[in-house]
């Protein structure tokens, strides 16, 4: 029988139905065998091992990285050759239950945020933090984190659910809460990937909305008054009196910076769409003011997928007309690129050209907002790729999360960036991602793991808690049925 609480009985009796299923299908699968989840999308940046790719370069080419032999005789190496099996979890991508008096819902582990939001905004209700991407799956943004920019009142995904649902590694279906005899695992379920087990289904608290959200581009002229006025926000609640509903920024330079502040609004004068010929990051240096409805800023992001759609040519005129508006889309871009990678094409037509070989920078980092700008000067002057993301944050509560352990209280920037550059001669693949690493470090910040890391295992292990980490794994997996944390997310396998 589930544990979760609040589900109507027929909802519940369907939903421990599906339970019952995944967990017969799951004890079924022959021991040591490599276990997936039949997803239809992915928003990691760790690709399908085997696909060709320079040497050394872990997840992000597709490539084993340093160390990834398999561990022959252990658990996570048995049964690699018959191939990772795959568990259906279709009956968990759904919206189970929205309680619109008490501002909860009951959701699917694999349900995406764009059909979650589809089923909350008519009830005039919004997660407290929606990721940027529609493909992100609610069990994802909890397990593998999950930030935007409500993250300034909010905090992360992980810290608006009340109770999960969870097939651990070792067969068990558990509800863990704050403060029941699963409390630990529901504490250390963030940032743990998938390697602890799956949710299946989870309870989280909603905000409520209004219809429109305006919009104030603040500019600045270097990254430390931009890093003051995020610091200022984060005291005030509100920019030169505009409300930070919503807080985040774009680095096109370090003397070109953006800070955009949202307000819920009941009305709008007008109201822009950046799904059709008008391209919304380019919107930030172009106007001072804007309106969007709560949906499209929910999604302002995803349709060039921030900017990187600017390779596939969809930002030209003549091509963003050709291209069908449903296909502007971040999980269609993606699939792209795993093609890309999968055959090698942009590496081979680089080599053919004779052009210099270029090292795929793909990286989320969260910096405490009094070294943000030593961090976008490092950036500036030893990768120079732009523009950067910025999303402020702050956990909401006292709480601290084990696996990745920001302070109570203290405000981070995350920086985003997302491309390629190119390598300096004599330079192997892995120089910018590894000198980024160690900068984050020294700064006393955090890299989140959904890309390309580098991390020695003792270094691993001892910026994301590997001691909490393990005492998890031998409870919940004692078995190593999952893969192990430094493994999945390092070695890329």
């Amino acid at each position: 029988m589930t544990g979760i609480t609040g589900l109507p009985s027929a909802k519940l009796a369907a939903h421990e139905a599906a339970v019952a299923r995944l967990r017969e299908e799951y004890a079924a699968l022959p021991p040591g065998a490599p276990v997936r989840l039949a997803k239809r999308t992915s928003n990691l940046f760790r690709f399908p091992e085997g696909a060709p790719g320079r040497e050394g370069a872990p997840g992000l080419k597709g490539t084993p990285g340093r160390g990834s032999t398999p561990h022959r005789g252990s658990a996570r190496g048995r049964g690699s050759a018959a191939g990772p099996r795959t568990l259906d979890v279709s009956a968990f991508s759904r919206v189970l239950h929205i309680d619109p008096r008490a501002k909860i819902a009951v959701v699917g582990g694999m349900t995406t945020y764009e059909d979650l939001c589809e089923a909350t905004l008519p009830h005039g209700l919004m997660p407290l933090v929606v990721p940027q991407l529609k493909t992100i799956t609610l069990g994802g943004a909890v397990t593998g984190l999950g930030i935007e920019s409500t993250s300034l009142r909010n905090g992360m995904p992980h810290e608006s659910v009340t109770e999960m649902e969870i097939l651990t590694g070792d067969g068990r279906v558990v509800t863990a809460t704050q403060d029941n005899e699963h409390h630990e695992l529901f504490h250390g379920f963030p940032n743990s990937y998938g390697t602890l087990g799956y949710a299946l289904a989870l309870t989280i608290e909603l905000e409520p909305v209004r219809p429109f959200v305006h919009l104030r581009h603040f500019r600045f002229s270097n990254p430390r008054d931009c890093m003051t006025a995020i610091g200022e926000i984060a005291e005030a609640g509100s920019c030169d009196g505009h409300r930070a509903d919503f807080t985040d920024g774009t680095a096109f330079s370090n003397t070109e910076l953006y800070l955009t502040v949202g307000a819920f609004s009941d009305r709008a004068p007008w109201r822009s769409d950046y799904t059709g010929d008008k391209i919304y990051y380019q919107s930030v240096r172009q106007v001072r003011e804007d309106f969007l409805s709560i949906s499209d800023y929910l999604w302002r992001w995803d349709t060039d997928w921030f900017w990187c759609s600017r390779p596939f040519g969809v930002q030209k005129p003549l091509i963003r007309r050709l291209w069908p508006r449903r296909y502007r889309r971040s999980d269609v871009y993606r699939r792209l690129v795993a093609f890309d990678r999968r055959y090698g094409l942009t590496d081979t037509l680089n080599a053919h050209r004779q052009r210099p070989q270029r090292e795929a920078v793909i990286q989320d980092v969260e910096i405490p907002v009094a070294r943000g700008a030593d961090f976008l000067e490092f950036f500036a002057r030893e990768t120079g790729m732009s523009p950067v993301w910025l999303c402020p944050l702050r956990l909401r509560g006292e709480r601290s999360w084990p696996l990745y352990p920001l302070q109570p209280g203290e405000v981070y920037v995350n920086f985003g960036f997302w491309g390629t550059v190119p390598l300096p001669p004599g330079r192997r693949d892995g120089y910018h991602n590894r000198m980024i690493e160690d900068e984050v470090s020294a700064l006393g910040g955090h890299k989140s793991l959904y890309s390309t890391s580098y991390y020695s295992e003792q270094e691993f292990r001892r910026r994301y808690n590997g001691a909490a980490y393990e005492k998890l794994k031998a409870e919940y997996d004692g078995q190593g049925r999952l893969l192990g944390l430094y493994d999945k997310c390092v070695r890329g396998r």
